[in-house]
């Protein structure tokens, strides 16, 4: 990062941060004898000087205003600051946009380079100040893309920092609008993997290294976890759960939120905020199709068991996550909890599930965030799929459930009054402008969410410290210390689901090996030799994942989801493979579970069976070598057949008749 000569109104303040545990000791009349400098890196703004201290000039008036203060606290700064917001302001705060990148083809800010003159209207015309990126490239590239934002948002009337954030890039799994590319961040096993280890304290180191490299590039809130319960097999967001016990997500849930956000007790500065999601009971989703798709909209509750999927939330207040995302779903029938109904509209717009019961059941007090699109409108094609041959489309695409035919005035209105805070993907301020306007909103409802809004962002100390060191990230993002540990995690969580005649561990000498889906210098670099002709191997060596059915090719997400059959079926590549595989003396399959796959046809053509969720080519052949151990016991039960599952009931877990590796499961060696 370029440093400015001490003097300059570009200075480089030395000194230690003060802790915002010991900033609420008032405004200064002790001369600041007993309060240590805060440090603001580089700032381009001009410096107010009182007690012989030092302020940014935010609003650049020359005047020292309660919320340029960083003596007092979050809450009093906030205060203020919100009290000086236009509506139009208010309005900005409520919108979180898109990223916009530079030769975007897709709208879906995947890209390089952000596009800063589109940022700057955002910015400083339409006042928004929270983003997604979907951005990638090298972390010091990323690092220094969100100081060019950092600094646009400093020239605004209030200098108001820019909030980032992102999907999970920790892991393995892309998948657009629910996971992002990982830039050469550390690789960590989804998070069924962390739940096959049930270790609260490992999760929570996990989060903090995340939260680590987040921070490094200025990422600085977190669209996860996913505290939604695995209950329904066939469900396509299974893979960023914690399983489908609710006792095990729900320490998993705190321990996540926990890490990310530097704290047990909320957040801090340096922590990223968590944003839980999706409240509430996403994963009984209706014959297990997925509510970004309008043929996937219900939830459904046969086993009445709508609050054993309340339970994980439990773990995010426990650790006063930041923010909570409604689902796009709503249940399919009527269903009352602690003698509140819900309505038959998307979480997002329901008040029962948003006022009632979130703010006040539970006394949440923090950001409720929507999910992507509530507002907008769903055409014809989103409703019902794009004529055969015409490739669906993000445009025309929404997800609106219950509202389909309201107005987007009116959606905006429903959702605020429900207890709406901000709207995901959108950057339509115009709308909540209308709505105090015409009557519909008042502009105090408006300031309670930008108060929420811009308390986070005075907590997590952005106002005073919103740039990064560019040349750092490089160094952080990704850095052997962490990759050993995430490797080690990978090879640690998966599950050994058999091992005939202690096929495992292997011995190396005179090996030769026959592989699928398996990198060949991979195994070469563990002494093994690499054949081409599976009669002449020792051992067959594969990488399956999952089956799936694509049942929904014309929608946008259906398209791209895996829905559908778990069961491996003569004909299909991976299955074909372990067949043939069968003819070598001995066969280990590694089957990647995004969902809970039917092994009952794989069972007896194979030594050795390792569930993973999310491992290297290096991680597997260390656990096939010996140099690391699987711990894991499954997150899921594995049914015995597609029957099975079409039987077992959406919301409750663990309930197929005769599983053939039961919840829990797991061998050693």
């Amino acid at each position: 990062m370029k440093k400015f000569q001490p003097g300059s109104r570009y200075m480089l303040l030395a000194g230690t941060s003060l802790a915002l545990a010991l900033a609420g000791c008032g405004g200064g009349g002790d001369g600041g004898s007993h309060v240590a400098q805060q440090d603001f890196g580089y700032t381009g703004l001009n410096l107010i000087s009182q007690d012989g201290l030092k302020f940014k000039d935010l609003n650049k008036d020359g005047k020292l205003e309660p919320y340029e203060d960083w003596r007092l606290s979050p809450e009093v700064r906030a205060q203020d600051l919100v009290s000086r917001l236009t509506l139009a302001e208010k309005a900005g705060l409520m919108m979180h946009g898109t990223a916009p990148v530079l030769n975007d083809t897709t709208g879906a800010g995947t890209g390089n380079a952000y596009d800063l003159d589109a940022l700057n209207t955002l910015i400083n015309t339409q006042f928004v100040n929270t983003f997604i990126t979907r951005m990638g490239g090298a972390p010091q590239t990323m690092a220094e893309q969100y100081n060019s934002i950092q600094k646009l948002a400093e020239q605004s009337r209030l200098g108001i920092p820019v909030s980032i954030s992102t999907d999970p890039r920790n892991h393995f799994q892309y998948t657009l609008g629910a996971s992002a590319g990982s830039s050469g961040f550390s690789q960590w096993p989804e998070t069924l993997g962390f739940a096959a280890l049930n270790d609260p304290a490992l999760t929570r180191h996990f989060g903090d290294i995340a939260r680590q490299e987040y921070t490094a590039v200025g990422i600085t809130q977190a669209l996860s976890p996913q505290a939604d319960l695995a209950t329904e097999p066939r469900w396509p967001r299974i893979n960023g759960t914690f399983g489908e016990d609710a006792d095990i997500a729900k320490a998993q849930v705190q321990a996540y939120i926990e890490g990310f956000q530097g704290s047990t007790s909320g957040i801090v500065p340096g922590g990223v905020v968590a944003v839980v999601k999706h409240w509430v009971g996403y994963g009984a989703s209706k014959s297990g199709f997925d509510g970004h798709n309008y043929y996937g909209r219900f939830l459904t509750y046969p086993g009445n068991n709508f609050a054993y999927h309340l339970k994980p939330f439990e773990g995010a207040f426990a650790a006063n996550v930041g923010s909570v995302m409604p689902t796009y779903s709503f249940p399919d029938s009527t269903v009352t909890v602690n003698g509140i109904t819900i309505e038959q509209v998307g979480a997002g717009f329901d008040k029962a599930l948003l006022t009632d019961l979130l703010r006040g059941n539970y006394g949440f007090k923090g950001v409720i965030l929507s999910d992507w699109g509530i507002t907008s409108d769903c055409d014809t094609n989103c409703l019902n799929g794009t004529p055969t041959g015409v490739a669906p489309s993000f445009i025309g695409f929404g997800t609106p459930w219950g509202m389909e035919t309201a107005t987007k005035l009116q959606r905006y209105v429903k959702a605020v009054n429900a207890g709406m805070d901000q709207f995901g993907g959108v950057t339509e301020s115009q709308y909540l402008i209308q709505a105090v306007q015409q009557g519909l909103l008042t502009e105090s409802r408006l300031t309670e969410s930008a108060y929420r809004i811009l308390l986070q962002k005075f907590q997590q100390g952005l106002f005073e410290k919103p740039f990064v060191d560019a040349t750092a990230a490089a160094t952080i993002v990704g850095n052997a210390t962490f990759q050993a540990e995430a490797l080690d995690t990978q090879r640690r969580a998966m599950v050994l689901l058999q091992n005939n005649n202690a096929t495992l561990p292997m011995a190396l000498t005179g090996k030769k090996v026959w592989l699928y889906g398996v990198n060949a210098s991979v195994a070469q670099s563990y002494g093994f030799t690499v054949v081409s002709n599976v009669a002449d191997a020792d051992v067959a060596v594969l990488r399956v994942s999952t089956p799936y059915e694509t049942l929904h090719p014309n929608y946008m997400f259906g398209s791209m989801q895996h829905e559908g059959s778990l069961a491996f079926v003569d004909g299909a590549a991976d299955y074909e493979a372990i067949k043939a595989a069968a003819a070598a003396p001995k066969s280990i399959v590694s089957v990647y579970m995004d969902r809970p796959a039917i092994l009952t046809n794989v069972q007896d053509k194979t030594s050795a069976i390792l569930a993973n969720f999310g491992a290297s080519d290096a991680a597997l052949f260390d656990v096939i070598t010996g140099k690391g151990k699987p711990q894991g016991k499954l997150p899921f039960e594995l049914p015995s057949s597609m029957v099975d599952v079409a039987a077992q009931k959406e919301d409750v877990p663990h309930d197929t008749a005769s599983p053939l590796y039961p919840f829990g499961f797991g061998l050693s060696y």
